[in-house]
């Protein structure tokens, strides 16, 4: 088993006309044994951009505070907060320079830009960059939150059929991994508010 698989993990981020969504299953598990069932995958860097950390748990928790501290000095030098595309720069820059022995994260970053345009986009480990213009998964679910997403998106979703579309494929794939599941969040961001939901989904 790879270290990426032993927690197991579902991560998927969307995007809609001048919004996004990003969603994750909601359990913590060693190996084939479920520790906790409502773990969280997604983490605020400030109020329009979210990264997702797939992977080794210890490692994202890591990741995420080196990245919580990056983030800080930037406001406090810059006085604004990062943008999107400048963040993810950030989180590849961070993972490349630890190549040699990489954090066990796959990374999967959504945020609303200039314009409140839409950006997404995820990494490896060693922080090569993936850019989409429809949607990005990782974790241990992604070979089927592939094929799910691929037949329910289409361009420019208005907030609430972005919502339906994103957990419809994101319970669908995680029934057809072991290593995922036990319902998911769904976080639902336009350029006036935030919306967080709780999905409930399979419970073995």
């Amino acid at each position: 088993m790879s270290i990426f698989e032993y927690n197991g993990s579902a991560l998927v981020a969307m995007v809609g006309k001048n919004c996004f969504a990003i969603a994750s299953d909601r359990r913590l598990g060693v190996q084939l044994q479920t520790i906790a069932t409502d773990f969280r995958r997604i983490y605020k860097i400030h109020d329009k951009l979210y990264i997702g950390l797939s992977g080794l748990a210890t490692d994202a928790q890591t990741l995420y505070q080196r990245l919580v501290f990056r983030h800080k000095l930037y406001q406090l030098r810059e006085e604004r907060d990062m943008k999107p595309e400048t963040f993810a720069s950030l989180v590849s820059a961070l993972l490349y320079e630890k190549r040699f022995g990489p954090y066990f994260c796959q990374p999967v970053i959504a945020g609303l830009g200039d314009d409140n345009k839409p950006f997404i986009c995820t990494m490896d480990s060693i922080g090569a960059k993936e850019l989409a213009k429809d949607f990005v998964v990782a974790g241990t679910a992604s070979e089927s939150l592939y094929g799910a997403c691929e037949s329910m998106y289409k361009p420019d979703m208005e907030p609430e059929e972005l919502f339906e579309t994103i957990s419809q494929a994101l319970l669908a794939s995680v029934d057809r991994d072991c290593l995922s599941g036990w319902g998911g969040h769904v976080l639902l961001v336009t350029p006036t508010e935030v919306q967080e939901k709780a999905l409930k989904g399979r419970m073995d």
